[in-house]
Formats: C-alpha cells, sequence, structure tokens
C-alpha cells in the first residue's frame, strides 16, 4: 500500500535550476537596437539615414581633425609641412596654434612668472566649492568657502593683504548688525542698516584704513592690473563672479516683487522688467562708456568691476524670475502650513518656502547660469579680451593670419566642458533631491 502510495505522490523539487542568461534578443547591445532603432519601418528609415549622415560629417572632420599638425611656429610653415607629409591639396587642422598660444588663451597677458597664482586660485576654488555643491563633504570646510573669495581676489589681483581683509571686515559689520540688532530694531530694520553701515564703511573707511596697515606692515603680492587679465581667466572670473553674486541677489528681488509692502514690491517689479527688458549688450555698453559719469570725478572705477556688476544685475533679474516660478508653483497650503507653525516670515522662507521652490527651480536657474557664462563673449565688445578676442587678435598677427577653425574649435570645447558639467550637476542634484523626497 505504502508503494502504491509512493508512486502516486507528484514529484517535488528539493533543489533550484541553475540561473542562465537571457536569450540574445531579450538583453544587451541587440535588444536595445532593436527596441529604440529597428522597431518600426519609419525607425529603421530613420536609423539609416542618422548613420550616412554621421558618417558624412565624421568622414570629412576626422581625417581634418586626427592628421593635424602641432608642431609649428606659423601658418606659413604649417603649410610647408603639410605639403611635405599630405600634399598641397590635403585638408587638415594646423592645431600648432594651439600648442603655440594656449597659454595666451587661457590667461591672456598675465605675467608668465605668475600663473601659479590663478592656478592656485583655481584649485581653491574647487575646494571651496565642494562642500556647498556635495552635502556629504564635512561641513566644517564651508568656513574655508566663506573666506575664500577674498583669497582668490588677492591671489589673482595681488597687491596687500590688508585690502582684502578690510573689505571682508564690512561683511561682518553688517553680520552684526543682523544678529545682534534684529531684537531692537526688527528684521527689515536690521536688513537694512545691515546694508546702508557697510556700505558707508567700504566707501569712507575701507580705504583709508587699508592704506593705514599697509605702512605699518606691507605684506603682499606683486599687483597685476584688470587690463593684463583675459582668455578663459577673464570668463571664468566674470562666469564665477556673477553666477556667485546673482542667485542671493536674484532670490531677493523674488521675495520682493512678492512682498505686500507697496515700495519693496514696486521697486523689484520695476528693476526686473527694466534690467531683463534691454539686451545685456547694451548694459555693457552702459557699464563700459556712461557709468563714470554718475561717479564722482577723478573715480578710478576698475572697468572689470564694472562688467561683473553688470552682468551681476542681469542676471539676477533672470533668476529672480525662475525663484518667483518656484514659489509661485508651491500649494496655498505651505504657507498656510508655515504660518500655522508659528514661524515669521523670514524662519517661514528659510525653513519650509525657498527650500521647495529652489528645489522646483533648479533646471532654470542652471539654464541661466549656463547662458551667463556664455555671455562673457559679449566683453569683447567693450575692449576686454575674452578668448574670443584674443582669437581676433591671434588671427591679426603675421603668423597667424588666416587660421579659424582650429581656434574656434578649442575655445567651443573648453565652453563646453564647463557648461556641459554645469548641466550634469543639475542632473545629479535633481535626482538626489528626488531620492530625498521620497
Amino acid at each position: 500500500m505504502s508503494d502504491t502510495h509512493a508512486q502516486t505522490v507528484a514529484f517535488v523539487r528539493d533543489t533550484m535550476t541553475e540561473q542562465q542568461e537571457p536569450p540574445l534578443s531579450q538583453s544587451g547591445a541587440y535588444k536595445w537596437m532593436r527596441e529604440n532603432l529597428l522597431s518600426t519601418p519609419l525607425n529603421v528609415i530613420l536609423t539609416l539615414v542618422s548613420v550616412w549622415l554621421i558618417y558624412s560629417v565624421l568622414s570629412h572632420v576626422m581625417p581634418w581633425a586626427v592628421f593635424g599638425i602641432w608642431d609649428a611656429s606659423s601658418l606659413s610653415e604649417c603649410r610647408t609641412i603639410r605639403d611635405e607629409l599630405y600634399g598641397a591639396d590635403a585638408n587638415v587642422a594646423c592645431w600648432a596654434v594651439i600648442s603655440e598660444r594656449w597659454k595666451q588663451l587661457l590667461f591672456g597677458f598675465y605675467p608668465p612668472e605668475h600663473y601659479w597664482r590663478p592656478v592656485l586660485a583655481f584649485v581653491l576654488f574647487l575646494v571651496a566649492i565642494s562642500p556647498v555643491l556635495f552635502s556629504s563633504l564635512p561641513r566644517k570646510l564651508l568656513a574655508f568657502s566663506v573666506v575664500a573669495p577674498f583669497i582668490l581676489f588677492w591671489l589673482i589681483w595681488g597687491g596687500t593683504i590688508w585690502g582684502p581683509i578690510c573689505v571682508a571686515l564690512g561683511f561682518v559689520i553688517g553680520w552684526a548688525i543682523i544678529r545682534y540688532a534684529s531684537p531692537y530694531i526688527g528684521a527689515l530694520g536690521s536688513v537694512i542698516l545691515a546694508i546702508v553701515v557697510p556700505l558707508l564703511y567700504w566707501f569712507v573707511l575701507a580705504g583709508p584704513l587699508d592704506d593705514l596697515l599697509a605702512s605699518i606692515l606691507p605684506i603682499g603680492l606683486e599687483q597685476v592690473q584688470s587690463k593684463q587679465m583675459g582668455g578663459f581667466m577673464l570668463a571664468m572670473i566674470i562666469g564665477i563672479s556673477g553666477i556667485a553674486l546673482s542667485l542671493p541677489l536674484g532670490i531677493v528681488l523674488a521675495l520682493g516683487r512678492q512682498s505686500d509692502l507697496f515700495l519693496i514690491n514696486k521697486c523689484s517689479v520695476i528693476f526686473i522688467e527694466v534690467i531683463r527688458g534691454v539686451p545685456l549688450i547694451v548694459w555693457l555698453f552702459t557699464a563700459s562708456l556712461l557709468l563714470n559719469y554718475f561717479l564722482p570725478p577723478g573715480t578710478n572705477f576698475d572697468l572689470m568691476l564694472r562688467v561683473i556688476i553688470m552682468v551681476t544685475l542681469f542676471s539676477s533679474a533672470y533668476i529672480a524670475e525662475v525663484v518667483r516660478g518656484g514659489l509661485a508653483a508651491l500649494p496655498k497650503g505651505q504657507y498656510e502650513a508655515a504660518d500655522a507653525l508659528g514661524l515669521d516670515y523670514w524662519k517661514s522662507m528659510r525653513l519650509v518656502i525657498l527650500p521647495q521652490a529652489l528645489k522646483i527651480s533648479i533646471p532654470g536657474i542652471v539654464n541661466t547660469f549656463i547662458g551667463l557664462f556664455k555671455d562673457t563673449t559679449l566683453v569683447v565688445f567693450i575692449g576686454l579680451l575674452d578668448p574670443i578676442g584674443l582669437s581676433n587678435a591671434i588671427r591679426a598677427s603675421t603668423e597667424w593670419n588666416g587660421i579659424y577653425w582650429e581656434l574656434f574649435v578649442f575655445i567651443g570645447l573648453c565652453f563646453f566642458i564647463f557648461c556641459f558639467s554645469m548641466g550634469r550637476y543639475s542632473l545629479f542634484l535633481e535626482k538626489k533631491l528626488r531620492r530625498e523626497h521620497r
């Protein structure tokens, strides 16, 4: 009986079969190509046309770029080498202009013996910006991020060390006013006072104090004039300064435009609409030609500083509208929740509203930053030698007169690296905040 029953019991597996690789048609490159390139007859035709276009472009560009000449001192020498190696009809790039003038394209007319200063400043900038961009780094590094702008200014421009220290003292005064005067004059009064008092200090006392300290203890570096700076160094100084300064100013303008205070609201609206309604090139000409008419006679206001101010104001108007869009996208319940928690205006904005609004506004903010960095090339029209201006100067020389594409390809590649990096960081930040939200 037991034997008959044992024969009728269904087989029960006591071990699992080994895992096998999926079929070739369901994995790997074959699956991707079948689903994305060859899924329909229309996609097949578009794929074939795209492959033909890519081949047509690369078949002309790659030989020109790969077989280029790197060792020559002039365009005529480059053509002579080309004739010897490939023949007179060959179309090859003359990369020798890059190997010959790359220092000028990067640093402009900065003294060669002081190249270490902007290089060190760039390294310190990366160190200072890292804890701001990546929250996983130690928060103690933010202390260096605060003092880094003054160190970078001193490294690049030189002069006595007391100048940046005296300027930094103005920010310390503003911070002290906000910290200790708020309980007595209110948040708005302390903010206004924290703006007015440092400005008066910078215009009246900072200069004499700098001269006094320099006469007592002259410590510093050799001074370099702004007119000696150019190339990507100039583009990075203007672009990074504009980005760093326009973001907080744009946030303040966005809050001002949504304020219930009539004067603050209308001033913010007028500023934003006037700045956005005029092209950047007009504001750059204003900074170059007209700004001196509004300054006291004899005032020597550095042209690069004027450009940074105008670029910052221009970018801040666009940032304000981007942030205002983020504020408008928040549900009204978020504002009501902040009020229900008993938070005042500044705490509700800092702890509840702005973090959510800025998260929504990240793509628009980064897009504005990328546009700002590329727009630094417009300074060529007011006499500053950015990479485009230096390429014109190089092409005007007798050695390289007649060369075009090689310089523009190099400049475009450098701009692409910076802008692509900003775009990738934007995507990284969006994915990170999306995961944290879940």
